[in-house]
């Protein structure tokens, strides 16, 4: 185990029955809390992420939105924001995608990625990658080019990484 996963794996908090009876809820909130953890995770993914020649942070609503962009600042870079439908006030671009039980939407701004941009996707959680996949197809719908997926925890046993064939897809744990 590195340094850093030692480090996140002492101060996030399991929540047993979270948001209902049977899961394990893992709270990524005291990572947010401790400036030290947080400055290591956002250094972690830069290091990753240095020579890939990212253009644009894409965060997925909404603690993707934290660690997106405070990475987009650390890189330089701008951070492009992917939300449920009705959150964005201009013209939008959609994508449906389909959950354990019936479907979802997601949203993007029609102007928030130029085609042919390098994007970094990022988000906290990588669970069964529904998310992370349509998040991927709206940046592709807009021309963009995803090269990477970048989490601080992925849940392996639930196969998320799965539905992002082909995309560099990074966590930094993996339970």
């Amino acid at each position: 185990m590195t340094d850093i996963q030692t480090q996140l794996e002492s101060i996030i908090r399991d929540v047993p029955d979270f948001p209902k009876p049977g899961i394990l809820f893992k709270d990524i909130t005291p990572v947010l809390q401790d400036a030290a953890a947080l400055r290591s995770v956002i250094d972690h993914f830069k290091a990753h992420y240095l020579d890939a020649g990212v253009e644009r942070i894409v965060g997925i609503e909404s603690r993707g939105f934290i660690f997106g962009t405070a990475l987009a600042y650390a890189m330089g870079l701008g951070i492009s924001l992917v939300r449920k439908p009705g959150k964005l006030p201009a013209a939008t671009t959609s994508v449906d995608y389909a959950l354990e039980y019936g479907t979802d939407t997601l949203q993007m701004h029609t102007d928030a990625i130029e085609p042919g941009m390098k994007v970094l996707i990022v988000d906290d959680l990588l669970a069964t990658g529904g998310t992370a996949a349509a998040t991927c197809q709206l940046i592709e719908g807009l021309g963009g080019q995803v090269v990477g997926c970048a989490f601080v925890i992925e849940l392996g046993f639930l196969n998320g990484s799965e539905k992002l064939t082909g995309k560099d897809v990074y966590s930094i744990l993996r339970y």
